[in-house]
């Protein structure tokens, strides 16, 4: 019996960020699982978007939500500390520009942070293979990070497909053009955290939106129970 649960975390940088916090607390009213706060540096990626001092601000005015920073960012390693102590609930980096995947892992996990990998489109599965026993969640981009509002990628979905069938236990998520008219690409292929950004925050009914992307995502576990 499998003990995945669906969770959907709307990206906040979608929303109104003049209004972050009232923003962020309307999307938990309307259901999401988790908030996901996207972190550029405008060198990983060629965009900056916050840091720190932004997600301590909202965490203190929003004490309970689970966090989870998407780091897009060239240095992960200089921002553990930072994030830990804004009370950041998971740490999920990029792979691709670290030399010492375990060692980054491990400095996370002290700091009190759940760890996630994740990986560009362009990145193969096999590269996180060795980490997973250091690993909470897998994130399968499944568009080029850096920009919102790109289309989905479904030749993402193998990537997905493969993480599920060989560890049936992990989380696993996507993140880049997913909402009503991709998800159940993404719930059939296994993933289970889902990230929404545009489908969710520009909806007439982000909570119907909400609702539909984890009603998928249920059904698609319960199908392989």
């Amino acid at each position: 019996m499998s003990c995945l649960k669906p969770m959907i975390g709307p990206s906040i940088l979608n929303a109104d960020l003049a209004q972050l916090c009232d923003e962020s607390q309307r999307l938990l009213d309307f259901g999401a699982d988790y908030l996901h706060l996207d972190v550029m540096d405008g060198h990983f990626v060629p965009n900056l978007t916050f840091g720190h001092p932004v997600v301590k601000c909202l965490r203190n005015k929003i004490p309970k939500a689970f966090f989870e920073t998407h780091m897009m960012v060239s240095n992960p390693e200089q921002w553990i500390e930072p994030m830990a102590e804004a009370k950041v609930d998971q740490y999920t980096f990029h792979v691709e520009p670290v030399q010492d995947v375990p060692e980054i892992c491990r400095k996370i996990k002290e700091a009190g942070m759940k760890v996630g990998l994740a990986i560009k489109p362009g990145t193969s599965v096999d590269v996180v293979k060795d980490y997973l026993d250091f690993a909470d969640l897998v994130l399968i981009m499944t568009v080029e990070p850096g920009f919102g509002g790109q289309k989905f990628m479904a030749d993402m979905m193998p990537k997905v497909a493969w993480l599920r069938e060989n560890y049936p236990d992990l989380n696993i998520e996507v993140d880049g053009g997913v909402g009503p008219s991709t998800i159940d690409q993404c719930s059939k292929a296994g993933a289970n955290w889902i990230v929404s950004g545009t489908a969710v925050i520009k909806a007439e009914d982000p909570k119907s939106v909400i609702s539909s992307l984890k009603k998928s995502v249920q059904t698609a576990i319960d199908l392989k129970n």
